[in-house]
């Protein structure tokens, strides 16, 4: 019988098989997938506490996040003569109370202000 792509006879199994070169760098491939595994799954830390406070960590920084954008639109706001004395008084108080509680849950959580702050590379620092 032949092989229809080529026309030529099939080939023996011995020609079929991979050469030594072929095999080595798939040994080689075996042998680093193997040791980068072992090493990633030794480098996942799973221990409770810290996952429950790097978790609280981020949740926190976002909302710090939040609560300056919303700073930052209320003076825009207040500079823009959209508000009256006491939509002023009132957004003043909710964001002082905002802060507060964003400090309240920061020490709670064992953080540090600069705990907060995320590192963006090139574009500095969060805060």
């Amino acid at each position: 019988m032949s092989d229809t792509r080529t026309g030529t006879a099939p080939s023996s199994a011995a020609s079929a098989a991979p050469d030594t070169s072929t095999l080595q760098r798939a040994n080689l491939l075996a042998d680093l997938l193997e040791t980068k595994v072992a090493a990633a799954g030794r480098r996942i830390d799973i221990d409770p506490e810290r996952v429950q406070r790097g978790l609280g960590q981020l949740v926190l920084t976002v909302v710090k996040l939040l609560h300056v954008l919303l700073e930052r639109q209320a003076i825009r706001r207040v500079d823009g003569g959209d508000l009256d004395e006491d939509e002023i008084e009132q957004l003043g108080l909710a964001l002082m109370r905002q802060s507060e509680e964003i400090e309240r849950l920061r020490r709670l959580l064992g953080l540090e202000e600069q705990d907060l702050n995320l590192d963006l590379g090139p574009l500095g620092k969060l805060f």
